[in-house]
């Protein structure tokens, strides 16, 4: 996922049609490596959970954040994360073979 020469690990989710349960527009979502995923037109995006699942890459714009909003997600992400259910889960869920 690279934006402008730089590799980028959130997107703001830009449209939820089809995933209005498990995207929220306008929210911005942490993104995790996955070049197989990527190859067929996905991002996989992590949720409230903190799950990761994959959606179709034109409701996700990849975004490049400042250093210090990207360390305020960091440790949101490490101090808050609520643990749930599958409640969000994406139709392309799970690893690609």
């Amino acid at each position: 996922m690279k934006r402008n020469g730089r590799e980028s690990h959130y997107a703001i989710c830009v449209n939820n049609t089809g995933y209005k349960a498990s995207l929220i527009v306008r929210k911005v979502y942490q993104l995790k490596s996955d070049p197989a995923a990527e190859r067929r037109g996905l991002l996989r995006a992590v949720d409230e959970s903190g799950e990761d699942y994959l959606f179709p890459s034109q409701l996700l714009i990849p975004i490049n954040l400042p250093k210090s909003a990207s360390r305020a997600f960091r440790v949101s992400a490490t101090v808050s994360q609520p643990r749930g259910g599958l409640l969000g889960r994406g139709r392309f869920g799970g690893s690609l073979p």
